[in-house]
């Protein structure tokens, strides 16, 4: 008899820190070694933009700027992940960075993004608030109106 090969082998990467098999983001997102000061730096980080997209929501100029900036730190990501590929032997005990920007993506991005989400909601809340407010003026204003010129 010969040697048989086991069968279907997955071509699916298991990860070096906890050698799981990546199937999943959430299989992703256990096997990243949380502890490393850097995503401890990025998860402060997107704990701040949280805590501003919600102070700024009083202060439309300032949240303005802070979606802004948030827009550009995504835009620039894939820039950020050829650099940190490139260098992230420098910080990093593992390699990340792939070439698709998956683990950029999920750790850097959605965050942000998920915030500027929640800046558009504010907007649209207050628009239509400020529509609802400026109609009923108009109909007190025109009831006024008609009321004035019953009594003449």
């Amino acid at each position: 008899m010969t040697d048989q090969k086991p069968e279907n082998i997955s071509s699916i990467p298991i990860d070096e820190f906890s050698n799981l098999r990546i199937t999943s983001i959430w299989t992703f997102l256990m096997s990243v070694q949380w502890s490393e000061p850097w995503l401890i730096g990025l998860l402060v980080f997107h704990v701040v933009c949280l805590f501003l997209t919600v102070v700024t929501c009083r202060y439309y100029r300032a949240q303005i700027c802070h979606f802004l900036l948030m827009v550009g730190l995504v835009y620039s990501a894939e820039y950020l992940n050829e650099l940190a590929a490139m260098n992230w032997r420098s910080f990093s005990n593992f390699q990340y960075f792939d070439s698709k920007g998956m683990f950029i993506s999920l750790v850097y991005s959605i965050p942000l993004l998920l915030n500027t989400v929640i800046i558009v909601m504010v907007w649209v809340y207050r628009t239509f608030y400020t529509m609802t407010e400026l109609k009923t003026l108009q109909l007190k204003r025109k009831a006024r109106r008609e009321m004035r010129e019953k009594n003449d």
